[in-house]
């Protein structure tokens, strides 16, 4: 058994095996959903059985290039206030990720390349990937060999992933875990999700009365937020798909819990390069924002409707 094969725990469960495959035949996937949704474990896993077909591997996540941002000399403007990424920095880097995959398409035409990424939308976080834009990205995201799996666990895999998140605070397996959201914080950013189905117009039984008063708006990470309100996986499917109503969006439903105790889902057997903006593209991208948005107020209010 090589290492690769070692890595893969996705064979506990058949119908997600069977769905992760399928994907694997595309040319860009990308794994929508909340912190805490499993989507780095599909990433991990969907890269490994690429790997095992001939398929050449290349990444796109929010956590690799965010700090690139934030460490370019333009960045270091804007930095976190309160572990919240600046509106500046999420702009920017949601503007370079759709010229990123058109370079990256032009370069790697084969059939043999597949791009994986996570895009989180919350708050902003890769957010342009959804939006139907005129540049040269569009005809990519809108094609069906671009999906958007949203990843959508179970109340018991919810709260296995948050137990999990707690353990790995404290012993983790790679140093990147350190840098997990903890699960405070994943609840956090799961009530202002509700807040946006509940402005949405999405309900469901685990949604509070409407009458029980405003909630904060979406898109920080952290606050006290509305503990009335359970995790439910249909809410929070519905609000992704109507985020994703101009892409091509599938649902991958995890309802087992993957034997993942000895894994990392930062530990590949595969090479896995990255695509991240240079310091050159950073600074870029930063000044475009700057230029179109002389006034960062306005950018912290349209920021604060992503889901828009």
């Amino acid at each position: 058994m090589s290492d690769g094969d070692a890595r893969l725990v996705v064979g506990a469960s058949r119908r997600l095996e069977g769905q992760l495959r399928a994907l694997g035949d595309q040319r860009i996937v990308f794994f929508a959903g909340l912190p805490g949704t499993g989507k780095s474990l599909l990433v991990h896993q969907l890269a490994h059985l690429g790997d095992q077909v001939g398929r050449h591997i290349q990444l796109m996540q929010w956590d690799v290039a965010r700090p690139a941002f934030e460490a370019s000399s333009a960045g270091r403007r804007y930095p976190l206030a309160n572990g919240v990424t600046h509106p500046v920095i999420r702009k920017a880097a949601g503007l370079w990720a759709r010229r990123a995959l058109s370079d990256w398409d032009r370069q790697n035409p084969g059939p043999e390349n597949l791009l994986i990424g996570e895009t989180p939308f919350v708050g902003n976080r890769f957010a342009e990937l959804a939006r139907p834009l005129d540049d040269a990205a569009e005809p990519l995201l809108g094609a069906a060999s671009c999906r958007f799996a949203i990843a959508v666990p179970s109340a018991e895999v919810r709260r296995f992933l948050e137990a999990e998140r707690e353990r790995r605070a404290a012993h983790p397996l790679h140093p990147r875990e350190r840098e997990d959201a903890p699960p405070h914080v994943l609840r956090d950013l799961w009530r202002d999700l509700a807040g946006v189905a509940s402005r949405l117009g999405i309900s469901a039984s685990a949604l509070a009365d409407e009458t029980a008063g405003p909630r904060r708006a979406a898109g920080a990470e952290g606050g006290a937020g509305d503990a009335s309100i359970p995790y439910d996986p249909v809410v929070y499917r519905r609000v992704y798909e109507r985020i994703l109503r101009h892409r091509h969006a599938d649902v991958v439903d995890l309802d087992a819990i993957l034997p993942t105790r000895e894994l990392s889902v930062y530990d590949f057997a595969v090479a896995v390069p990255d695509l991240a903006p240079t310091q050159a593209e950073a600074v870029e991208f930063i000044r475009e924002v700057e230029q179109r948005y002389p006034d960062l107020g306005t950018l912290a209010a349209e920021i604060a409707h992503w889901w828009e």
